[in-house]
């Protein structure tokens, strides 16, 4: 089998951002999310505490240190999370001002996953059950859509440094509900779809590589009914399927609380993808999820119960139970043999969410070693 492309979401909101100054007072990050989390039951591991610091992601030779990081580890590229909305971009900073300006970008690929999801005020969230505030909103207009093409295309894509598949820019889009709800309908999407990609010819490409982040066949907005849901990818034009992270394909209430049973949830996850792997009309690509700990986004002196999200449970994997999920990855690719194999890695350094690759006082650099131990070396 050949030796997979080893891509880790990398989450951006580790640097100082404009729309985050108004919204949460000047210079705030999700570091003070960090710095404030505490234990919530006896052998809770908070805060969590960076081996290198709490860094500013946006600073060029910050993300040089982590490039080195990844492409010495067996880690080939970053798939960044890229926020677009109505009124432009949120975040970039962390892929324009840093990634991109790395002395040795030429060493990882990267490509744009957007997070076209609803944005709300969980910074932190203030109680089980709380009604929380939408930032903004997932579901853009065409207009919108067509802005983002060309951004995408023109400051992105063009790049020495970004994946690429048989010569096709990859994207990945998180939610396709929102993508649905945003232009209108199925067949409206796949209009904006297709003229997106005749936008990637006539800039030089063959074509793009449509990445769609699935959640469960089906899960779309409640006015949009397919017989076939299974087909949906087929008819909107994507090319590939992967997954973001494993809490998406489990019921989190059958877990015991605040604890959940990692090895339940990554068997149930990965039962879902050879599902996928059967029955979607395009390849589907594993991912392998570091762990699992959004209590930083909770208020800290409210009492941690299970409810929505991000009052779910802990799952907070050993390396060793990290390794488990690399191999039934490794399995899954050599069972099902998709072309130009990829496995996604959730995440980078999702902090808030206990879910980072990057070295902690804990476990030092042994998620890394992990990757370098399955997959070596590119």
């Amino acid at each position: 089998m050949t030796r997979p492309l080893v891509l880790a979401y990398y989450f951006p909101d580790w640097h100082q951002d404009p729309q985050n100054d108004t919204w949460f007072g000047r210079g705030w990050t999700e570091w003070d999310l960090v710095r404030d989390a505490r234990p919530r039951f006896p052998g809770h591991r908070q805060p969590r505490v960076p081996l290198l610091g709490h860094r500013d992601e946006s600073d060029p030779n910050e993300a040089a240190r982590d490039i080195a990081m990844a492409s010495s580890h067996g880690v080939d590229g970053f798939l960044v999370d890229y926020y677009w909305y109505d009124d432009g971009p949120y975040l970039s900073r962390a892929l324009d001002d840093g990634l991109l300006k790395a002395p040795n970008i030429d060493e990882v690929r990267f490509a744009l996953m957007w997070a076209n999801h609803d944005l709300v005020n969980i910074f932190p969230s203030q109680a089980p059950g709380a009604d929380h505030r939408t930032l903004r909103t997932g579901a853009i207009s065409r207009t919108s859509f067509e802005r983002f093409a060309h951004v995408a295309l023109e400051r992105y894509f063009s790049h020495d440094s970004y994946l690429t598949i048989d010569g096709a820019p990859w994207l990945s889009i998180y939610q396709i509900g929102s993508l649905l709800e945003g232009l209108g309908g199925v067949a409206e999407t796949a209009n904006a779809l297709a003229w997106f990609r005749d936008l990637a010819r006539e800039h030089g490409f063959p074509d793009l590589h449509l990445d769609a982040v699935v959640w469960g066949i089906g899960v779309l907005p409640g006015a949009i009914a397919l017989e076939q849901p299974e087909r949906l990818l087929e008819q909107l034009g994507f090319s590939s399927a992967t997954s973001y992270v494993w809490i998406h394909h489990d019921d989190l209430g059958a877990h015991p609380f605040p604890e959940g049973d990692i090895e339940r949830l990554r068997n149930r996850s990965f039962q879902e993808y050879d599902d996928y792997a059967t029955t979607l009309p395009v390849p589907f690509y594993p991912n392998v999820t570091v762990g699992w700990d959004s209590s930083a986004r909770t208020r800290q002196d409210a009492v941690y119960e299970h409810a929505d999200y991000p009052w779910y449970p802990v799952f907070d994997a050993s390396p060793t139970e990290f390794t488990a999920g690399l191999i039934a990855a490794q399995s899954f690719l050599n069972e099902h043999r998709p072309p130009n194999p990829v496995v996604t890695i959730n995440a980078w350094n999702e902090w808030t969410e206990g879910s980072s690759l990057l070295p902690d006082s804990r476990h030092g650099y042994a998620y890394l070693e992990a990757v370098r131990k399955v997959f070596g070396r590119a």
